[in-house]
């Protein structure tokens, strides 16, 4: 309970808060910090639907997200005003996520002034606009010395109340750049606005849709026939229309659309915790990453058997993932103890992943294979291992090939069972996160390789790649029946990503 639903000492809640943050356009790394602060605190969040969906993995667990969303079916302004105040009332501190900036056509102004009237406590956090970052993403300055030195922000869709409402467009089309934002629908209308208040039929003109996402669609034309271009490409909101001689930079300045992984969508299987730093890479290489877990890590109560092991003193300790190192940690601090408790011997990891999650509590590894697999732990390690104690922190049932390779080099093992995999209750339709299409599916572990077709993966993603970390991955996934197109070459999450770019080079050379 946070303590903004504290009781005085009357009995009376206290009031909460609302914080109307902007969540910046399409992408998700456009928040300001201070954003994503108040969105990881927030115990409500109310989102519409320009702020990117990603935004919601970073919410509480326990936050109640609440979608106020516009069109069929979704709630009417005077609604969401009214939900503000009433979450608000309830004692809860309220992120208000708007897409963009919630000042600049986002209705901010109308929400912020209902909370005033209604003596309801709110902050504003200013975002990045949609009229600033989708022209740079599509390599658009909308002022640059050389060319536009004035600059005009209108909206291009009228107001609900006013729908009659013309815009004085011969004294705003005087400036150097015109930028409309929800403009498409009336797009012609726009542009023959400009052209008859003298504006230059031939002046360069772009649509932007879907900006600031990798389905980021540019169409560039005179204003006399960009209606007509962006009509018969099909462009549909959102989009931002940009009118000036700035437009002409996008030949040189365009930089989205060069990086490796443009516009590909990509299922992340990783559990969520770990997901991130695979979705990282994939959007820094230009890519969509889509979060679905497949697998979730559910650690396991100390127990007589498992504190019994770590009271056997051991040659070696092998960690064969970053999940064994994780789930040894909160093993130990469950059972009141600390990393002292582990038996003296040398620490061996399967490959950097493991290492460094190994690091970040202090510890250096002692030795790591040349191949990141467990196979190549088992074959390499150090020895001779004749009689040699091993433990081996992780799931009761140690994979085959580590077993194997070490009893037969004459180790004695010792399982730590301290976790276990199980497949997970996804928080949203598979079908759905599908849409418009997933182009590759990342499997880094076998058994996120189950997990996605226990959850109906393989009947719902039929066109997509399946990408893979490493080979054991590999011939679990073909096992279960899945064509496998990629197999990373270095079996780390940054080699998958580098496997992917590879092969989609290799499509486009």
């Amino acid at each position: 309970m946070s303590q903004q639903r504290a009781a005085n000492s009357q009995g009376v809640t206290a009031p909460g808060k609302v914080i109307l943050v902007g969540a910046g356009p399409g992408d998700a790394g456009l928040i300001t910090v201070r954003g994503l602060e108040v969105l990881r605190a927030a115990d409500v969040v109310v989102y519409d639907r320009l702020a990117n969906p990603d935004l919601l993995t970073q919410c509480r667990k326990d936050a109640r997200l609440i979608y106020v969303g516009k069109g069929p079916g979704g709630m009417k302004q005077r609604e969401i005003n009214a939900l503000l105040v009433e979450q608000a009332r309830a004692g809860h501190t309220v992120c208000r996520l708007k897409g963009g900036d919630p000042f600049l056509f986002g209705r901010g102004g109308e929400e912020a002034s209902h909370l005033a009237a209604n003596g309801i406590p709110y902050e504003i956090v200013p975002g990045v606009t949609s009229a600033i970052a989708v022209p740079a993403y599509a390599g658009i300055p909308i002022t640059d010395r050389r060319l536009a030195s004035t600059v005009v922000m209108v909206s291009g869709h009228p107001a609900e109340d006013e729908p009659d409402k013309r815009l004085p467009w011969r004294e705003l089309s005087g400036a150097d750049t015109i930028v409309a934002l929800m403009g498409v629908a009336n797009l012609r209308e726009i542009a023959g606005e400009l052209l008859d208040a003298g504006r230059d039929p031939d002046l360069p003109a772009a649509v932007i849709e879907q900006g600031a996402t990798p389905r980021q669609r540019t169409i560039v034309a005179s204003l006399s026939r960009i209606a007509d271009e962006a009509e018969t490409a099909g462009i549909g909101p959102p989009a931002v229309l940009v009118v000036g001689r700035v437009v002409d930079l996008r030949r040189e300045l365009a930089w989205v659309e060069r990086k490796p992984l443009w516009g590909l969508r990509l299922l992340v299987t990783r559990p969520g915790g770990q997901a991130e730093a695979l979705s990282r890479m994939l959007r820094d290489a230009g890519a969509e990453p889509v979060q679905f877990p497949c697998i979730e890590v559910r650690l396991l109560p100390p127990d007589a058997q498992g504190l019994a092991a770590l009271g056997i003193p051991h040659d070696w300790i092998l960690f064969v993932s970053a999940n064994a190192v994780n789930a040894a940690a909160a093993y130990l601090r469950a059972a009141q103890r600390d990393w002292r408790a582990l038996p003296a011997g040398r620490i061996g990891v399967v490959g950097p992943g493991t290492a460094a999650s190994l690091e970040a509590f202090g510890f250096a590894a002692d030795f790591m294979p040349s191949r990141y697999t467990v196979s190549a732990l088992a074959e390499e390690l150090p020895g001779p291992l004749e009689g040699k104690r091993i433990l081996l922190p992780g799931r009761r049932e140690v994979n085959a090939s580590l077993r194997d390779g070490l009893t037969q080099r004459g180790a004695r093992l010792t399982v730590w069972p301290i976790y276990e995999i199980v497949t997970p209750q996804p928080t949203a339709a598979l079908a759905d996160l599908a849409q418009p299409r997933l182009d590759v599916v990342t499997l880094t572990s076998s058994s996120a390789a189950k997990g996605f077709v226990e959850l109906g993966g393989a009947g719902v993603v039929r066109e997509a790649l399946i990408a893979c970390i490493g080979p054991p991955t590999a011939d679990t996934a073909r096992g279960l029946g899945l064509k496998v197109g990629i197999v990373a070459e270095e079996h780390t999450v940054r080699g998958l990503v580098a496997a992917i770019i590879k092969h989609r080079q290799g499509q486009t050379e």
